[in-house]
């Protein structure tokens, strides 16, 4: 195979060539297609525009650190605030401009209002990607800072059907079919009207349309959020996602994390309410939320965690549900002999769940993740 580099003339050229219009389909929440918009692609910057928007990476910009990249907040001459994403010392190594070309060929594609959009990128120095900023950081630090109000059940329930609406665009209404591998609170970002933005696509594979799945050698992502099959097998499909977003969906009910400070996942906690719902509201919260939106997404929640991927439902019938769809459809009950299982412990977890992925434990926002 034929070896390149990013410093080549012809791969620079690619970058700084003239910006296009690409026709992408949103998908509405009502499952819709909306008339397909113009985007513009992401543009190159210069080392320059963004070492002067982060005033030289002043560690006073750092909102973000973990694996092999940092993120700091910066403001374009423009006075658009972004946030740029620093792949440290990726530049000079084969695996790096991998990643790199990975999670720009992924992002570059998708355009969703509940997904992290691309402005651009630098390969000048270390690589870097450039992303719209999130003034509230991200779902994990609202959730769990305790020098924060508890986030209002208005803003719990929002987040959860947009989140929904862009994990479903990822799967339907890209251009190609998207596994994120890696949903959890601190991926999910907010803008100042909480609306939620799914970032950080460096676990995130193409599944070909003609594929039903795929296997990987390396598992990646997050203890407690992790589908079985996919942390058993290394087996990837929507389903994986749709799991995790089940997780999601826990926390932003019960206000806990994936795992605790005593090595309890929050599955293992939350198994025993999901036919008492109430028993999963965060505490903080007292009464003040709605009681059929609690009971829907319990009840969606409840669904996405099953252990078999075959039973959870799709991110379609997800929006449907949460919506005002039945309860209950045929296709989604379990003949009585079906029997879920606890499929791993969690005794030897430490509190900071994160495997040693890739650069993928943190996200881009104001906030340092948890």
């Amino acid at each position: 195979m034929r070896q390149f580099s990013l410093r080549s003339r012809s791969f620079k050229g690619l970058f700084s060539s003239p910006q296009q219009h690409v026709d992408v389909a949103v998908v509405d929440i009502d499952n819709t297609l909306q008339k397909p918009t113009n985007r513009p692609t992401w543009k190159c910057f210069s080392y320059q525009e963004i070492y002067m928007a982060t005033n030289a990476f002043h560690q006073d910009n750092l909102v973000g650190r973990g694996g092999h990249a940092e993120v700091y907040k910066g403001v374009l001459e423009d006075g658009q605030a972004v946030a740029v994403k620093r792949l440290r010392g990726a530049s000079e190594e084969e695996q790096g401009e991998k990643e790199f070309l990975t999670e720009l060929g992924t992002v570059c594609h998708v355009h969703h209002p509940n997904v992290s959009a691309l402005l651009g990128c630098c390969i000048d120095r270390d690589l870097h990607l450039v992303f719209e900023f999130s003034s509230l950081g991200s779902v994990s630090s609202r959730l769990h800072d305790e020098k924060l109000p508890p986030m209002d059940w208005k803003h719990r329930h929002k987040i959860a059907v947009l989140t929904a609406r862009g994990l479903h665009y990822l799967h339907k209404g890209c251009q190609r079919r998207i596994i994120h591998r890696d949903i959890k609170s601190s991926n999910i970002l907010l803008t100042n009207n909480f609306e939620p933005k799914i970032s950080d696509f460096g676990l995130a594979k193409w599944l070909p349309s003609n594929w039903s799945h795929r296997a990987v050698a390396h598992i990646e992502g997050t203890f407690g959020c992790l589908a079985p099959e996919y942390f058993m097998h290394g087996i990837i499909d929507e389903k994986t996602d749709v799991f995790a977003y089940g997780v999601f969906l826990l926390e932003i009910l019960s206000g806990r994390k994936p795992v605790d400070g005593f090595h309890m996942s929050l599955l293992s906690w939350a198994k025993p309410y999901l036919n008492d719902c109430k028993m999963l509201v965060d505490p903080r919260l007292g009464v003040n939320y709605d009681a059929e939106q609690l009971k829907r997404l319990a009840f969606v929640a409840s669904l996405c965690v099953r252990a078999t991927a075959k039973w959870r439902p799709s991110m379609t019938e997800v929006l449907d549900l949460i919506e005002d769809g039945e309860m209950m459809p045929d296709h989604l009950k379990m003949p009585d002999e079906e029997e879920e299982v606890e499929f791993w412990g969690f005794d030897d977890l430490d509190d900071e769940c994160d495997t040693p992925s890739s650069s993928s434990s943190f996200s881009i926002g104001s906030s340092l993740t948890t």
